[in-house]
């Protein structure tokens, strides 16, 4: 079952987030052989307003940190206000298996526009 994790987004702003990964026993799942990848929309079921959030997975694979990220310019296309949902998902490149390991709520907060 995935960890749930709620975020917020400033929008025009950059954004970064590092989530850590655990195992059942509460330690850092080992990233090695996996690659990562995060989406986020405004409903589950939306596809006009999908947003792929950029993902990394930590220099040292075994302390289990993906860093989640966005530019100022894509959080700027971003509505706000607004409540997105995003999950995480892990890919392990030996059998294509696919985990998801976070999923949430993401409140983007407007900026102030001129």
């Amino acid at each position: 079952m995935a960890a749930t994790a709620n975020l917020i987004i400033e929008q025009g702003a950059t954004f970064t987030s590092d989530v850590t990964v655990k195992d059942t026993d509460g330690s850092a799942f080992d990233l090695t052989g996996y690659s990562a990848s995060a989406k986020m929309a405004l409903g589950y079921a939306s596809t006009r307003t999908r947003t792929t959030i950029n993902t990394s997975i930590d220099g040292d694979p075994t302390t289990g940190i993906i860093t989640l990220s966005l530019s100022p310019t894509e959080t700027s296309n971003l509505e706000a206000p607004a409540r997105y949902v995003y999950d995480v998902e892990l890919l392990k490149a030996s059998d294509n298996s696919v985990i998801r390991v976070i999923q949430g709520i993401i409140t983007v907060s407007p900026n102030v526009t001129i």
